[in-house]
This record gives structure tokens, sequence and C-alpha cells, in this order.
């Protein structure tokens, strides 16, 4: 990790944009940093992730709740003020969002296992 100086972030000033799901559409913001990218991420109602995604993230669910499974069909509903996160290759897991949901989600190099 390179070190962040202080800094205010007004996220209204941050450009959202569109990435389709298998169904619905997520919305990001997006700030990178050297080996770290922040973002705010609303998903639409009827959202199911287009993909498995071997990523590691921080999720903190904002607004809303969603569903975050994995491949092999375990199953977890996160709601407004719930967190989870996994490192890097750690499990294929999705989202999914019946009425929509606004999340904070943060990743980066420190969530690597070594293996990738």
């Amino acid at each position: 990790m390179h070190p962040i100086p202080f800094q205010i972030i007004d996220w209204t000033t941050v450009e959202k944009t569109e990435h389709p799901g298998e169904t619905g559409t997520a919305f990001w913001q997006t700030l990178h940093f050297q080996g770290l990218r922040v973002r705010i991420v609303e998903y639409s109602a009827g959202y199911i992730a287009d993909h498995w995604c071997q990523k590691g993230h921080i999720v903190h669910c904002l607004e809303g709740e969603f569903v975050s499974e994995l491949e092999g069909g375990e199953a977890w509903t996160l709601r407004a003020g719930m967190t989870y996160i996994v490192s890097d290759e750690m499990s294929s897991h999705r989202s999914t969002a019946t009425n929509g949901v606004k999340l904070l989600i943060v990743d980066g190099d420190f969530l690597t296992t070594g293996t990738a």
C-alpha cells in the first residue's frame, strides 16, 4: 500500500458508470489509488451479476439488501449496516438484489492471497 493523504470525497461529483448484469444494472462510482479501488455501487431492482467473481472485496451495505451467493450454493442476505470480507481467489461469489441496493466496496492489493 502507498500512503494516501487525507482527503474528503464528495460522491455527488464522482461519475457513474453503467455495468449491465445478467439482469438489471450496476452503477459504479469509482476512485482509484495505487493498489486500491474504492467504489459506491448501486444495483437496480432485479439485478443478478453476470459472472462469478474471484476478486477479494470488503463490501458494506449502505442501503437496502442483497444476497451474496457462493458457487457451491451457500447464500447470505446482507442488509444495511452489514459487511462481508473475502480475499482474492477464496471463493466464487456473485450478488443479486431483488429491490435494489447501495454498497460501499473496497478492494485492492491488500486482499491478494499470494497464489494468483
